[in-house]
């Protein structure tokens, strides 16, 4: 095997994301023939691994585990983090799945709804790629009444100067005097809670209910179940089509969509 990145090889191994590999690295949880990992350091297979105490790969005896992927509805209150700074009960706790898996992406303590977690590290780092686009689906309740100007407003992009940055046109529909449906194509931190918050607003209440063709449906709060094979399907079809239009928006100096 040709040497490759070891948050790479972590994340073919369905160990965790690349990013929470290098997390994992950096905090110097990863150790390689003995000794303490390095960030940007290569691999090939071959060595002994460990990662936050465990084998991996050859140490592990080659075992490779199988695939999962679950749809969760986090309660409020759940964090995505296994970080030591929030001592709240953390996502992966409160499933407490027989196999490794970790959260595809976050969605913040005070929010509620759906989460996808797994152990393929792969298709993790596909979802999360801010460059594809994909679609997710918020319901959004607010403080106060609001307006067709504050809708047009979120539409068309909001400023978000603590940021530095300005939201991309997303769609926005009224459900009520204080209620919203939004559909995301990016995932900036608290996104939809800064938009509200640089237009005079305050978010009550905020749920996912779809990312890209999965739904929460009526998955209770704080159940979860696998994605079918009919969606797993579907899910790899956009992102090897959303694959494909990176790639080319990338021959042609253009971003997709």
């Amino acid at each position: 095997m040709e040497p490759i990145r070891l948050n790479k090889y972590l994340s073919e191994q369905g160990v965790c994301s690349r990013r929470e590999a290098d997390r994992l690295i950096e905090a110097g949880k990863v150790t390689v023939d003995g000794r303490t990992a390095g960030m940007g350091e290569k691999v090939t297979g071959q060595e002994t691994i460990f990662c936050d105490g465990k084998p991996v790969g050859r140490a592990a005896g080659g075992r490779k585990a199988k695939p999962v992927l679950l749809a969760v509805n986090k309660p409020r209150g759940v964090v995505c983090t296994t970080s030591e700074k929030d001592r709240a009960m953390n996502v992966v706790e409160l499933l407490q799945y027989p196999v490794r898996v970790y959260p595809v992406g976050r969605l913040d303590k005070d929010s509620e709804g759906l989460l996808l977690m797994t152990n393929q590290g792969e298709l993790a780092n596909e979802i999360m790629h801010a460059g594809n686009f994909h679609e997710k689906e918020y319901e959004v309740t607010v403080d106060q009444p609001f307006n067709a100007a504050f809708v047009k407003k979120m539409r068309e992009g909001v400023e978000l100067k603590e940021l530095g940055v300005t939201t991309r046109p997303c769609q926005v529909e009224a459900t009520g005097k204080r209620s919203f449906r939004i559909i995301l194509t990016q995932g900036l931190n608290r996104q939809i809670r800064r938009m509200c918050q640089e237009l005079g607003y305050h978010v009550v209440s905020l749920k996912r209910v779809r990312i890209m063709n999965i739904h929460l449906g009526h998955l209770k709060t704080g159940d979860f179940r696998k994605v079918t094979p009919q969606e797993l399907e579907e899910l790899t079809r956009q992102l090897e089509l959303a694959r494909e239009e990176r790639e080319e928006g990338a021959e042609h100096g253009t971003e997709p969509g």
